[in-house]
Order: structure tokens, then sequence, then C-alpha cells
């Protein structure tokens, strides 16, 4: 009997040592509040917003692991009764990918929709045979799709964050009103594209927690943008990050992407980039968009560049976008 209640004390020790361990380690943290398994298929970040205000939404995410994404989405959050999937490419639907981009259309002005994004993993995926995994889906969130006929427009600018993703949600809390169309992110977030996780950690996931589940973001590539080794990849996580216009309210928005800031042949590129001719292309663009109906008629007109002519020191891309881009600037002055 003794060594029965010995051997009955010992194990409580040892389980209430244990137990004592884990408190010491953390005494918040409670089982409940542990982490996650390792192999547990979760969303890694999202959603995220974008749009060029066309009366469409973009709803982008990513999972830990390849899976089938769509959006249900609705005008109340009770009633989310409609169904969305990526882009289909010769028939197929998106799908055995990580990154999601679910595309809303036909959206109407100034109306608010309620939006839940969905995931199922895919576990195998064979020639003739598909096998799933579990199904996961976020909270609700929404968005008011902005009517481009309203009279004003406001936005916020952020550019030059350099890898310091806490700088990101700082700033953002110095505009109090937080009424803005969309914000904009003009260039060098980063200091170079590393991978995957440097983008969701240093940028995506500060801008969820932030904002962009229920405001969009447009992007512009700064020269440290094209820097690196994921550079090729980098563009896949947005909407769109090169050049483009849109309109909003009474203003009409012209976006350039000004590459990098020395010359092609500089031996750091490695005989692998073209950024001459791209701007030369984006200056033709540019050419025609100032004769556009939808340029000529807006009452206000803002380019927004990361490097701006004649203002950036005397480097070959800041030179050459003076040479470009300054007289176009100069005649729809």
């Amino acid at each position: 009997m003794d060594k029965i209640q010995t051997s009955k004390r010992r194990n409580f020790l040892k389980t209430t040592l244990a137990l004592g361990a884990t408190a010491f380690i953390n005494p918040l943290q409670t089982i409940a509040s542990l982490p996650e398994k390792a192999d547990e298929f979760t969303i890694s970040v999202g959603p995220y917003l974008q749009t060029n205000f066309g009366n469409e939404m973009s709803i982008l995410w990513l999972t830990n692991k390849v899976a089938a994404g769509w959006v249900e989405f609705g005008d109340s959050p009770d009633k989310l009764n409609q169904k969305a999937y990526g882009k289909a490419e010769l028939g197929l639907k998106a799908a055995n990918s990580k990154l999601n981009c679910v595309t809303l259309k036909g959206l109407m002005p100034g109306k608010t929709y309620y939006y839940r994004i969905y995931s199922k993993e895919i576990k195998d995926f064979q020639p003739y045979k598909l096998t799933y995994g579990n199904t996961i889906n976020t909270e609700t969130e929404s968005f008011i799709n902005t009517d481009i006929a309203k009279k004003d427009v406001s936005f916020l600018m952020l550019n030059d964050i350099h890898d310091r993703p806490k700088s990101i949600p700082l700033l953002l809390d110095l505009d109090k009103e937080k009424k803005n169309d969309f914000i904009f992110f003009n260039g060098d977030i980063f200091d170079y594209q590393t991978d995957e996780q440097q983008i969701i950690d240093h940028m995506l996931k500060p801008c969820v927690d932030s904002f962009a589940k229920k405001t969009p973001f447009i992007y512009v590539r700064g020269n440290h943008e094209t820097r690196g080794k994921f550079a090729r990849e980098f563009p896949q996580y947005f909407k769109h990050v090169g050049y483009d216009a849109f309109s909003v309210g009474p203003v009409r928005f012209v976006v350039l992407d000004t590459g990098e800031d020395k010359e092609d042949a500089h031996p750091v590129y490695a005989g692998i980039v073209d950024f001459d001719q791209y701007r030369i292309e984006q200056a033709e663009w540019f050419k025609n968009e100032i004769n556009s109906k939808a340029f000529k008629k807006a009452p206000f007109r803002i380019v927004l560049m990361h490097i701006p002519p004649r203002f950036s020191g005397d480097a070959h891309g800041p030179k050459h976008c003076t040479e470009l881009f300054e007289p176009l600037l100069i005649k729809e002055k």
C-alpha cells in the first residue's frame, strides 16, 4: 500500500512540476492558447482589398497550403447569397495555389458590401482524383464600393518604409479621420525582395491588421522593390503594381512605375534588367493618357511616382525620368 501511495505521489509531483514549468514560462498561457499544430491548414494573411475603381473590388489572401478558394458576398451581413471565384483561365478555375485573388464585378456605386473568404485545402491532386481536406473561412468583413462620381476624394500616401513594418500602423494612426477612399503605397516599402514571408510580415499583415479588410490600397514599386531574388515573383501578391490611370471624384490619377535609379548596365543588375525601355514604354502610354477624355475632363490631375523628375539627384534613373516625363508634365501643367 505504501508503495502504491508513493508511486501516486511521484506521478502527482511530476505532473505538478510539468504544469508549473509551463506556467513559469508563460503564466498567462492556457491550453486553449497553445500554438496551433504546425501542419494545420490556416489562412496566412488576409483578406486585403485592391481596386482600380471600375465598380470592381479584388479580394486577396494567402493560405499556408495549396487550396481552392472563393468569396461569398452580399448586401447584408446575414445574407451572403452570391459566390465568386478567381479568374478562370481556359476553362480552369483558379485553384491548387496558396495565393488567392477573387474580383467582385458589377458592384453598385456607393454601396456597402459584406463578404467572407473561404479556402478548401487540396490534400492530393491526382489526374483523375482530387482529395480535399478542411474548409476554413474568416469572419464577415465589409467595404464601400466608392462612387467615382462623388464630389471629393480622400487618400493617404506612404512611401520609404524600408522593411520597418511597425511604421505602417504608426503612420496610419496619425490620420485621425480615417475616411480615405484608398491608401497609396508609393514604393520602397522594402529594402529588397527576399521571399514570400517578408511580404507577409513586413507589409501585408500590418495592412490587414490596420485597414486593408475594409479599405483598398494601391501600390506602385519604388527602386528597392526591383531588387533581390524575389523581385520577379513580387507583383503576383498584388492586383497591380505597375503604371495605370483611374478616376475618383474630380481627380484623374496617373501612376508611373519609375524603375531603378542606376543604369541598366550597372554590375549589380548582372545584365537582367531593362528599365530604360520600360520607362520609354510608359512615356508613350502617358502621351495617350493625356489625350484621353477622362484626363482632359478631370478638374484635377495627380501623377503618382516614386522617383520624381528633377528633384531626385543626378543618377541615371532620375535623369531619365526627367528627360521622359517632365516635358509631358509641363505640357499639361
